[in-house]
């Protein structure tokens, strides 16, 4: 395609005169394709899904899930969606659509085309194996039913077999996806530019400080539907292949800041247990699948669900700007609500975790809902422990203070001390004492101080014995 323009359901089609705040839904429906449907304007919902043609890990291309009502449309230029629309038809209906029908798991209908996209992305997924085990039913974590017809929608995933061998959707996996090609777009007095490169970015944010750097738009697209920010200037980095990148050295792992959640978990693979631990309880799948662990720390968010588990693990972020690049220890790197040492200038390009590891490590998230949902609380724990006693501890924690802290004070009551009962009632007191918690619609401050506390005697309980390092 010339003109900045998107596939759509296989068809090219022009974007036009498209602000860059205009959403992928709104997009959509002005097309004509109202399968795709508002019920949040947050990415709580999934009523908004629709499928990204992204490049796999395990194959060309894989169909990834994604909230159309956070993700601005130019950001797809010169990719490929498809809705509800493009999986199959009246006539001949996709396979999660048959059986959805079949089973009953379409009552009112408005959740309907979400939940079936995101269940067309579990069933392309590369290595999925057919049958009720082979399903992973947390890919639906993001679609919310308010018929309450969840039973017949688990068993119409369950009873999805294996893609067929012409199911075209199927075959365009083998192919690679249309790479994420640089854009500028103006409309009126605003733009929206996606870079080619992290040079390229670096110079356009020398160039327009105050602009917005976006990458999976899972913060900003909310500003946009709920408080109507509109921005003058919008740089896209989630695609810039220097902030893609996912080393695992001898002293360290290095994890680029483009690279989604969902992308970070597969590559880690267990590698990293605190995380292993946070990923399911972050958001839902549909954010995970476009939320980027830079875009998480820029925000600067005291509620932020990887800040405190960066924390425990004494991860550095790196710094760049048009000059040159620094590290700074993620503990200096936050100063008040949503602010930090980054300058409007630079991008944060890397999560740097030294290893080794601690051999006790756990993430606590206290929320109202088991997933999808923000935190009250968020506690990470990393410990180690050799002849019976803690000989290094690092804690983090979120939602206790204007930004995400180190609990140091319950560090220090930790380290040199037996780990048994005792200490961790004692350091449980501690901790129940730090930070500044607030009462506000999600818990009061005395829940959250409680709910400190009860952590920490939690971990204990769990590993009365833990793994010791090496004396």
């Amino acid at each position: 395609m010339g003109a900045a323009g998107v596939r759509v359901n296989g068809r090219d089609v022009v974007f036009g005169e498209v602000a860059p705040h205009t959403t992928v839904l709104e997009w959509l429906r002005e097309q004509g394709l109202t399968g795709c449907k508002e019920g949040c304007a947050e990415g709580e919902c999934g009523a908004c899904a629709v499928l990204v043609a992204r490049p796999g890990t395990d194959s060309g291309t894989e169909w990834v899930a994604v909230n159309a009502c956070l993700m601005p449309v130019l950001g797809l230029d010169g990719q490929e969606i498809v809705t509800a629309e493009g999986l199959g038809s009246p006539e001949r209906l996709h396979p999660v659509q048959y059986e959805m029908a079949v089973r009953g798991g379409s009552q009112c209908g408005y959740c309907t085309p979400g939940f079936v996209c995101s269940m067309a992305a579990e069933f392309y997924r590369p290595g999925r194996e057919a049958g009720p085990d082979g399903f992973d039913l947390h890919a639906l974590s993001g679609n919310l039913c308010r018929c309450t017809g969840y039973r017949p929608i688990r068993d119409a995933a369950h009873a999805l077999g294996p893609p067929s061998p012409d199911d075209p959707l199927a075959r365009r996996r083998d192919a690679p996806a249309a790479p994420a090609r640089p854009t500028q777009v103006r409309t009126g007095e605003a733009e929206f530019l996606r870079p080619a490169t992290l040079a390229d970015a670096l110079g356009l944010l020398r160039q327009r400080p105050s602009a917005t750097v976006v990458a999976g738009s899972t913060d900003w697209g909310v500003d946009v539907n709920l408080r109507g920010a509109r921005a003058r200037c919008v740089i896209a980095v989630d695609r810039v292949p220097e902030l893609r990148d996912l080393v695992i050295g001898s002293d360290h792992i290095e994890i680029g800041a483009g690279l989604t959640l969902t992308e970070i978990e597969r590559r880690l693979a267990g590698r990293v247990p605190l995380l292993a631990e946070l990923f399911p309880q972050f958001a839902s799948r549909l954010i995970r699948n476009s939320a980027t662990i830079g875009g998480n720390l820029g925000t600067g968010s005291p509620i932020g669900d990887t800040s405190p588990a960066l924390l425990a693990l004494d991860a550095d972020v790196t710094l760049a700007d048009a000059d040159g690049e620094r590290r700074v220890p993620l503990a200096e790197y936050f100063t008040g609500y949503r602010s930090s040492v980054r300058r409007t200038d630079e991008l944060i390009t890397a999560v740097r975790i030294p290893l080794p590891l601690a051999r006790l490590a756990a993430f606590h998230k206290i929320a109202k809902r088991r997933f999808d949902d923000i935190s009250s609380v968020a506690v990470a724990f990393a410990l180690d422990v050799a002849d019976g006693s803690v000989v290094r501890a690092r804690i983090g924690l979120g939602g206790v203070a204007s930004t995400p802290v180190r609990a140091r004070d319950t560090e220090s009551a930790l380290v040199g001390r037996r780990w048994s009962a005792e200490t961790a009632e004692a350091a449980a007191r501690v901790l129940a004492a730090e930070g500044t918690p607030l009462d506000d619609h999600r818990a009061s401050a005395a829940y959250r101080a409680a709910m400190l506390g009860q952590s920490l005697r939690k971990l204990y309980a769990e590993n009365p014995s833990p793994q010791e390092v090496p004396g």
